[in-house]
């Protein structure tokens, strides 16, 4: 009985010390929700992109993960509701740097997005809409959410080359994509020696 006692006491106290916490804290975190679809109108997409673009490319350089999620988020929403009401747009309705828009939105929506709207942006690809070197960044980040090896060299995981695939043959790949060496982009971006081994 004295050891139930003591047992509740101390969880009492810690579930205390953690609310706490979360309180005095609640400012640094941040739930911003679902990525819903929402009323956007069609003939304001040029509009809607150009503000998605600059806002993504604006808050890349702050650093302030409270606006950054909140704006990611709701970039993502205007993309994602930009396609499912007015289509995918294409270089014949939107101009290159829309097309960058809705690629910067679907590479940073969650996992579960990003896979959805692939064949989008295969089509797109295809079409000449988005560059090869889009593609090759999202099949990147599609193939660690799930856990597989990349096949460019483009992610980065806790600060080192996420897995890769055939490593002795990634330039190769990197090249038929219009990328350059890996061993150039992981020293320019990321300050790392690439190592095949």
């Amino acid at each position: 009985m004295k050891k139930k006692k003591i047992f509740f006491s101390i969880l009492t106290a810690l579930v205390l010390m953690i609310s706490i916490f979360l309180y005095m804290n609640k400012d640094k975190f941040v739930y911003v929700g679902s990525v819903d679809i929402i009323e956007v109108d069609c003939s304001k997409k040029h509009q809607i992109l150009s503000e998605v673009y600059e806002s993504d490319q604006r808050i890349r350089k702050l650093n302030d993960p409270i606006k950054y999620a909140k704006e990611d988020h709701r970039n993502q929403e205007l993309v994602i509701s930009i396609i499912e009401k007015c289509g995918m747009p294409t270089l014949n309705e939107v101009s290159q740097k829309h097309m960058n828009a809705i690629w910067l939105g679907l590479q940073h929506t969650t996992e579960k997005h990003r896979k959805k709207y692939f064949p989008q942006i295969e089509e797109a690809v295809k079409n000449g809409d988005l560059s090869k070197q889009q593609y090759a960044l999202m099949k990147d980040r599609i193939l660690m959410d799930e856990g597989k090896p990349q096949i460019y060299g483009s992610q980065i995981k806790n600060g080192k080359l996420y897995k890769l695939e055939n490593p002795e043959t990634v330039n190769e790949r990197r090249k038929e994509m219009g990328m350059g060496t890996i061993e150039d982009y992981l020293r320019t971006h990321f300050n790392i020696e690439f190592n095949p081994n």
